[in-house]
């Protein structure tokens, strides 16, 4: 089965709310860990919506499974990833107008940029993925601008509407996984997966990693953190 990333972005959206210092993400991983967990994933924003960077410093402290830092492909950013040194970036599209992110990167329209970021991480011994489309030529950009795996975007397919379109976008996903493996990349997915939608996409083989956050903080407000991951991970297996 694939592993289980949990985002917890959401737990400092909570706490920016209100401008005070708590719910604290970091108490928020560590729960997350406990219940079974592979990894935590934080995204940095250039705006500092809701993770900030006294957040990243002290979870790259604590986290002892895996630290996966989302970003944009920034001067900054990668200049922060580079000094706390997480276990894995992952690159996104980043719009400051967007309420999450919209889609995958445009790896084939912006290789110099992407590659130079891929370049400057792998050499801190980052590992670095993708935030790609479920689309094969920008999975084959990904792998040629040095990426050492992709997280394949699903949100088109948890959005469809309709099981003809969910099982065309499902198709894609699904193509994309196989040849993100067979180019030699990890494979990831994530984006708008909740507990009516996972089982599809979990039971595709090339898939290592799911990532999963705002159905996962959604649960946990009615039956507690350590409950929503257990149920998923129990859809999951």
């Amino acid at each position: 089965m694939p592993n289980l990333m949990i985002n917890i972005d959401h737990v400092a959206t909570l706490r920016q709310a209100r401008g005070s210092h708590y719910p604290d993400p970091v108490y928020a991983a560590g729960i997350a860990e406990m219940a079974g967990a592979s990894g935590i994933i934080v995204h940095l924003r250039e705006d500092r919506r809701h993770i900030n960077d006294r957040d990243v410093r002290i979870l790259r402290q604590v986290v002892r499974t895996k630290l996966n830092l989302e970003m944009a492909a920034t001067a900054e950013m990668v200049a922060i990833a580079q000094e706390i040194l997480p276990d894995m970036v992952t690159l996104v599209p980043e719009k400051r107008e967007e309420l999450t992110t919209e889609g995958g990167l445009d790896v084939k329209g912006n290789r110099e940029k992407i590659a130079a970021a891929v370049r400057d991480l792998t050499g801190k011994a980052i590992l670095v993925s993708l935030f790609v489309d479920a689309d094969a030529s920008q999975v084959k950009a990904a792998r040629e601008v040095g990426a050492d795996m992709i997280e394949i975007h699903t949100g088109h397919f948890s959005d469809a509407e309709g099981s003809s379109k969910r099982a065309e976008e499902l198709k894609r996903v699904n193509a994309a996984a196989i040849e993100g493996k067979a180019l030699g990349m990890g494979v990831n997915a994530g984006h708008g997966l909740h507990y009516h939608n996972v089982r599809d996409v979990a039971v595709i083989p090339e898939i290592d990693e799911l990532s999963i956050g705002h159905s996962i903080m959604a649960r946990a407000l009615f039956v507690g953190l350590d409950r929503a991951i257990r149920d998923m991970l129990d859809l999951i297996r």
